[in-house]
């Protein structure tokens, strides 16, 4: 029984010694591999570039899903900020148009300031009556009154149809019709002034009627200025009314009827002014 632990004690010893040499051995600065080192050295660089291989494949999917969710939610923060950029861009052109309406009604008070402006807003506008209609935020409170002549930067937009204390209904020129009559005029430097009434609003031409009642030597020409003449009673002199675009006469040829192109547009009214025909000094007097 001691003889053969003696054995396998003995044969233990001599596999480490072995072991031990082979490390060394392996170990030792040398130019050439054995065979049996060779083919190991091989298969384990096979074996790591079998299975390298579709590691990087998996690694770089994982890689690329990472790269395109980080895509996505750069795009997807760039649109929104794109979207801000141009919601801040409108924002900056309504603001400046609205600035540059402003001035320009500031100007136009200034210009009309003989007479009573109150300045007022656009509220309301009804789809049903678009061209004919709208209403705004001054009333009978602010000392708005029917019949009073209603303008904007650009010119004439209608008349006070109807108030209540704090909104009043305006009745465009396009909504006029033979019972709704201005009292206008061409005026002239040289040639003797040309007096007519704007009767109603054609929509087939889109112009205003400007029936000529008292005629000039020279006849009327496209572009000259129609304004108000104050002779009505109703509205002030010198309010733009539109421009000529034809003079036609009618079947008999005994008038004529003159086409005129509004100077305001009916379809984009924020800012109105309202006038009120009475100075301000007739109206102390009065007090």
């Amino acid at each position: 029984m001691s003889f053969f632990r003696k054995k396998r004690l003995f044969i233990l010893l001599i596999g480490i010694i072995v072991l031990v040499a082979l490390i060394g051995y392996s170990l030792s600065n040398r130019g050439n591999l054995t065979t049996a080192e060779q083919f190991i050295n091989d298969s384990v660089g096979v074996a790591q570039r079998v299975i390298h291989k579709p590691i990087d494949f998996i690694t770089n999917i994982f890689g690329n899903i990472d790269d395109i969710k980080n895509t996505y939610s750069e795009n997807r923060l760039l649109r929104e900020k794109l979207a801000e950029y141009k919601g801040l861009v409108y924002e900056v052109q309504e603001i400046k148009e609205e600035n540059e309406e402003l001035r320009e009604i500031v100007e136009k008070t200034e210009s009309i300031r003989d007479f009573n402006p109150i300045q007022a807003t656009v509220t309301a506008r009804s789809p049903e009556r678009w061209v004919e209609q709208i209403t705004i935020n001054k009333g009978s409170q602010a000392g708005v009154k029917p019949n009073m002549a209603v303008i904007t930067a650009n010119g004439m937009v209608g008349k006070i149809q109807s108030t209540s204390p704090f909104t009043s209904t305006v009745q465009l020129l396009t909504g006029f019709d033979q019972f709704n009559r201005i009292s206008a005029t061409v005026s002239r430097e040289e040639e003797s002034d040309i007096f007519g009434l704007v009767e109603e609003y054609d929509k087939e031409t889109d112009s205003l009627l400007f029936k000529i009642i008292e005629e000039s030597e020279k006849d009327l020409e496209e572009g000259e200025l129609v304004v108000s003449s104050g002779l009505g009673g109703v509205f002030p002199a010198g309010l733009v009314i539109g421009e000529v675009k034809e003079v036609i006469p009618d079947q008999y040829g005994l008038t004529r009827t003159a086409l005129v192109k509004p100077a305001a547009n009916f379809y984009e009214i924020d800012n109105v002014i309202v006038v009120d025909r009475v100075l301000p000094g007739v109206e102390e007097e009065e007090q």
